[in-house]
C-alpha cells in the first residue's frame, strides 16, 4: 500500500531542509550567526536599497516574507542588537521606523548572495526548464489556495 503524501508536510520538510543548507553554508564560511531568515532579510533590504531606491519599513518584511508581525519584530529586534540593522525615524511621520543595513550586514551580503545562488543551483540540478516553471506554477496557485 502506497503512503498517502501531504503538501503541507512535504512543504515544510522541504523548507526544514533549504534552511539547515543554507544556515551550513553561512556555518562554512563563518557567518553561523546569521540565520536563514536573517540572511534573506538582508538579502531584500539590500535589493529594495540599491534597485529601487525603496525606503523599507517592518510591514514591508512582514508582507514580503508573510510572517506575523511578532515574528517580524522578534527577528529585527535580534538583527539590530546584533548591529546588522538600525531603524531610523522618518521626518513625516513619527511612527514610523525605515529599517537599514549597517555596514557590517553589507559587508554580509556578497557571501549571502552567494550562499543563496548556490542553494538555488542545488535545488534546480537535474530539473528541466519545463519542470521549473510546473514548480513555480503549482507553488503559486497553491499560495492562492491559502491566502
Amino acid at each position: 500500500m502506497k503512503k498517502e503524501k501531504h503538501i503541507g508536510f512535504e512543504v515544510k520538510t522541504l523548507s526544514n531542509l533549504i534552511k539547515r543548507c543554507f544556515e551550513e553554508k553561512l556555518r562554512v564560511k563563518n557567518l553561523d550567526s546569521l540565520t536563514g531568515m536573517q540572511g534573506w532579510i538582508i538579502a531584500y533590504i539590500h535589493r529594495q536599497d540599491n534597485e529601487e531606491g525603496k525606503e523599507i519599513f517592518q510591514r514591508d518584511i512582514e508582507k514580503e516574507f508573510k510572517i506575523r508581525r511578532s515574528t517580524a519584530t522578534g527577528v529585527l529586534q535580534v538583527m539590530e542588537r546584533d548591529e546588522l540593522i538600525i531603524r531610523e525615524a522618518v521626518d513625516y511621520d513619527a511612527r514610523l521606523k525605515r529599517i537599514k543595513l549597517t555596514p557590517k550586514a553589507i559587508k554580509g551580503q556578497e557571501m549571502v548572495l552567494e550562499n543563496i545562488k548556490e542553494i538555488e543551483s542545488q535545488l534546480m540540478r537535474g530539473l528541466t526548464q519545463e519542470e521549473i516553471e510546473t514548480f513555480f506554477y503549482l507553488i503559486d496557485k497553491i499560495k492562492v489556495n491559502v491566502n
